[in-house]
């Protein structure tokens, strides 16, 4: 399956016993805003079989493009770049996690809910890591991972698999992982206000993840002393804690995250270690800002390369 600004459609390969490649996107129509018409330029209409009808692309192009939803390239540092829609992109809240959560050298890692697949990117690029797996429920996110993967060279040690989390078994073995890192929805259900646009929707209510959920995806792929790394809001902090204890994953680690010392915590980065012995490190504060509203020099590492990649707003 192929995919263009989240509109999918088919290209049946001749001969026998060909495979449909795999998703990517036309760089030129990306980079260049190019009519969709291209997209069947040098295929046969008899080789096309669209999942929508030429009118119905051509609507949505024209409207992907005109809401300012078009992909575009948002690099992370000099040398590695990261495909994002209004969708499907990535706040600070991604890399403070990434950082959180890093890999130690030889371990395998998932970024579970992988968006345009920022953070694994991101342990590619600082060489964490033996074999990263991003897992997206979203297609045209997972879409979009995939061809940054391919566009930095990624391939070999960086996986996008398109499934549910909450069913890990039909992606991941059993006790396969050493570390999951996961942003989750920041809210349950039932509370706040809901974004008519799915995609953020999904983000940010739990209707396609519960923390419940969650922990047990975590339970059954992580292997005993494997490590499950979030980031959430801090009203949530006892029912995560209580929930993942309850699946034998012991917290370990915390840290809150705040603007400023004017402000109370906006987040919290908690680890948890399967069938880890109680015992809780609490790390000091993340401030974001100093005193004089300059970034903190903590921020500014967390930040690395992408502040140097022209990404940056002082």
């Amino acid at each position: 399956m192929r995919c263009f600004y989240g509109k999918a459609f088919y290209i049946q390969k001749a001969g026998p016993g060909g495979s449909l490649p795999g998703p990517f996107f036309m760089d030129k129509a990306v980079e260049s805003l190019l009519c969709p018409k291209l997209l069947f330029e040098g295929f046969p209409e008899a080789d096309i079989r669209r999942r929508n009808g030429r009118k119905r692309l051509e609507k949505g192009w024209k409207d992907t493009v005109e809401s300012g939803q078009a992909p575009r390239w948002e690099p992370l540092s000099k040398t590695c770049r990261v495909l994002v829609t209004k969708a499907h992109g990535f706040t600070t809240d991604t890399l403070l996690l990434a950082d959180f959560a890093a890999p130690k050298k030889g371990e395998r890692a998932a970024d579970f809910g992988t968006g345009c697949g920022t953070i694994p990117l991101l342990w590619r690029l600082r060489g964490e890591g033996e074999k990263l797996y991003g897992i997206e429920l979203q297609e045209e996110a997972a879409c979009l991972a995939r061809r940054s993967v391919e566009e930095n060279g990624f391939s070999g040690e960086v996986e996008i698999l398109l499934g549910d989390v909450r069913k890990i078994e039909e992606l991941l073995p059993a006790g396969s992982l050493d570390l999951i890192a996961c942003n989750p929805p920041y809210w349950a259900l039932d509370t706040g206000e809901k974004n008519r646009e799915e995609g953020r929707s999904l983000c940010r209510h739990e209707i396609s993840l519960s923390l419940m959920e969650l922990a047990a995806a975590a339970k059954r792929t992580l292997r005993f002393g494997g490590r499950l790394c979030i980031s959430l809001r801090p009203e949530r902090l006892c029912e995560a804690m209580v929930l993942f204890q309850k699946n034998r994953l012991e917290p370990k680690r915390l840290r809150v995250v705040q603007q400023n010392r004017r402000k109370a915590p906006s987040l919290f980065l908690l680890e948890c270690r399967s069938g880890g012995k109680p015992g809780l490190l609490m790390e000091p504060v993340f401030m974001i800002e100093e005193e004089t509203g300059e970034y903190s020099p903590e921020m500014k590492r967390t930040y690395g390369e992408y502040r140097e990649a022209g990404s940056w707003r002082s």
